[in-house]
């Protein structure tokens, strides 16, 4: 089991940049696929961005590509969110999500293949 805690979020303008960071505990990290997730009120969750156990493959939603990158650092059991050129329609709850997978390019990016979510992070984007 794998329990985590997002942090990062916060009050930024239009253009302005922001990390999202997603500690997760135990000593089996790097067996893990990680997802980012997020919901803006009253909309469903929808996808952001995924990455495979290794960091080499990642994916993206549509909306965001070329502006948020997603990265991990195994070694401090941690996978990031890098949000540039924010605009006001990013604004929403971020969720990290992660599932264990015995496959090394496994890298899901439907919300009910993840099976442990943190508590999320407020992002709010002004115009």
């Amino acid at each position: 089991q794998v329990q985590l805690v997002e942090s990062g979020g916060g009050l930024v303008q239009a253009g302005g940049s922001l990390r999202l960071s997603c500690a997760a505990s135990g000593r089996t990290f790097s067996s893990y696929a990680m997802g980012w997730f997020r919901q803006a009120p009253g909309k469903e969750r929808e996808f952001v961005a995924a990455i495979n156990r290794s960091g080499v493959t990642t994916y993206s939603a549509d909306s965001v590509k070329d502006r948020f990158t997603i990265s991990r650092d195994n070694a401090k059991n941690t996978v990031y969110l890098q949000m540039n050129s924010l605009k006001p329609e990013d604004t929403a709850v971020y969720y990290c999500a992660a599932v264990s997978s015995y496959s090394y390019t496994y890298t899901p990016i439907r919300r009910d293949d993840y099976n442990y979510w943190g508590q999320g992070t407020q992002v709010t984007v002004s115009s």
